[in-house]
């Protein structure tokens, strides 16, 4: 079961479609984040990629220093909202971008060697530390898109294409092959990235681990993940260990509610159409697929279960043929109006969310830890306008 304050007479006082983040639930994930920095003695920061609400960065504030960007854009509300310089990473920078990233940065981490010839003294000059991205060919992953070591990847620089004495100014290493894994898959990786990267380590002063490190998830093994970071630092003593999280901050904190606005049955398949869209707000469903929690519902994976009384597909409210998932099982039939809850919906959503077909976004809300609501952001006609001029 999946914890929440919201309560069904809240539904009535909040905006639909919105995702809620339960600032209490937040905070827990915050505190034992920074309890695995402060006990293994590593710096973890937050990967704007999987959550990025930046009216919500003062409470972040409160536990960690420094986020990680992906883009020119990302590295500009590290510096501009945050208050502090990102440790970026892209698999290219352009010259139309750089400098402005380079003066949003204190780490830049370069995908290739060529891109560091290209780009490293002007980041140097900028006083950024530099890090070439490495890939150990080894993951856990099993989901192919997001497996960032499969043969033929785009991603980091491979052992065997690294000279014996890295390129002056190359200061740190980035290594990210994870998602949503546990302590054991860091410790299995590390013996592939210590194999095959190791006699560099001496080279430099940082080592960042990248994200995919789900230390939130009930059932991750907190202490034996700070056990192996120990252990890291005790064989490399002059590393900084760097983690760049992002679903481990937002896991769990909040759902997105939705309303019925119509149900359709064909051939026998009823099907519950939304105020959200899966291809809009939840396109990861579809991506991956990952199959989300409905309050108070079943899930069924098997669509031949939804002749059944009260079983439904749920629908996007999208043209898109596609948007839709199946099936869920309801304790009584849906009906127009009837609030359906999506569990744990705020990290790798609200930053991947788009407007096709002018969808309505959802709303932002925060509920604080006295029970009170603060709308963060409702999205009108003007910002579906305003991307289009």
């Amino acid at each position: 079961m999946i914890e929440s304050d919201i309560t069904p007479e809240d539904y009535l006082n909040l905006p639909s479609p919105c995702y809620v983040l339960e600032e209490r639930l937040l905070r827990r994930n915050l505190s034992l984040i920074k309890r695995v920095a402060d006990e293994a003695g590593v710096e973890i920061i937050l990967a704007f990629k999987a959550y990025a609400l930046w009216k919500t960065f003062p409470i972040f504030r409160e536990y960690i220093q420094h986020t990680t960007a992906s883009s020119v854009n990302e590295a500009c509300l590290a510096f501009l909202e945050f208050g502090s310089k990102a440790h970026t990473y892209s698999p290219a920078y352009t010259d139309r971008d750089f400098a402005t990233i380079a003066s949003c940065s204190s780490h830049i981490t370069f995908n290739s060697l060529t891109q560091y010839e290209h780009f490293g003294k002007r980041a140097i000059a900028a006083g950024v530390s530099c890090g070439l991205r490495v890939n150990p060919e080894y993951s856990e992953i099993e989901t192919e898109i997001y497996n960032p070591c499969a043969p033929g990847s785009r991603f980091g620089v491979l052992c065997d294409a690294l000279p014996e004495t890295l390129p002056a100014g190359i200061e740190g290493f980035h290594c990210h092959c994870h998602c949503e894994s546990s302590s054991e898959a860091l410790e299995h990786t590390l013996v592939h990235l210590e194999a095959k990267f190791g006699k560099w380590f001496k080279q430099i002063k940082w080592l960042n681990l990248g994200g995919g490190h789900l230390m939130s998830r009930k059932d991750y093994n907190v202490e034996h993940l700070i056990s192996i970071l120990k252990g890291l630092r005790s064989r490399y003593p002059w590393l900084k260990i760097i983690l760049e999280p992002g679903s481990a901050f937002g896991w769990q904190t909040g759902p997105l509610i939705s309303q019925v606005v119509d149900v359709v049955e064909n051939h026998g398949i009823k099907t519950a159409i939304l105020d959200v869209s899966f291809a809009c707000h939840m396109p990861d469903c579809l991506e991956m697929p990952y199959w989300p929690k409905v309050r108070g519902a079943e899930t069924l994976e098997n669509e031949l279960n939804n002749t059944e009384p009260n079983v439904y597909r749920l629908g996007g409210n999208s043209c898109l043929s596609g948007d839709f998932m199946g099936s869920w099982r309801f304790d009584h039939p849906l009906k127009v109006g009837e609030y359906v809850v999506f569990e744990d919906m705020l990290h790798y959503t609200t930053v991947k969310t788009n407007m096709f077909n002018g969808v309505s976004h959802p709303a932002l809300v925060i509920l604080h830890p006295n029970h009170t609501f603060d709308i963060l952001r409702e999205y009108l006609y003007e910002d579906y306008r305003d991307r289009m001029d």
